[in-house]
């Protein structure tokens, strides 16, 4: 057993945010152990399975094409 294994099983995670996905899902990080988390659907925290990581690639490549869609969309309204 690692001594950062020791340490969270002794003292709990400490998780840190690792990246932002949209406003509602976002991954975490344990700074001890490396242990990833992300919130699914019901915002609950869940491992960051394979999975979850493509779903939240993927998440995240429809959320910034919407974002810069609406800004784009923005400008050109503004400019009338």
């Amino acid at each position: 057993m690692t001594p950062t294994k020791l340490y969270c099983d002794f003292f709990g995670h400490n998780y840190q945010l690792s990246k932002k996905v949209t406003n509602h899902v976002k991954e975490y990080t344990c700074k001890c152990c490396k242990k990833q988390l992300t919130t699914d659907s019901n915002g609950k925290l869940i491992e960051l399975t394979p999975k979850y990581q493509d779903i939240n690639s993927e998440l995240e490549r429809i959320y910034s094409s919407r974002l810069m869609r609406l800004k784009q969309k923005t400008l050109s309204s503004s400019i009338y």
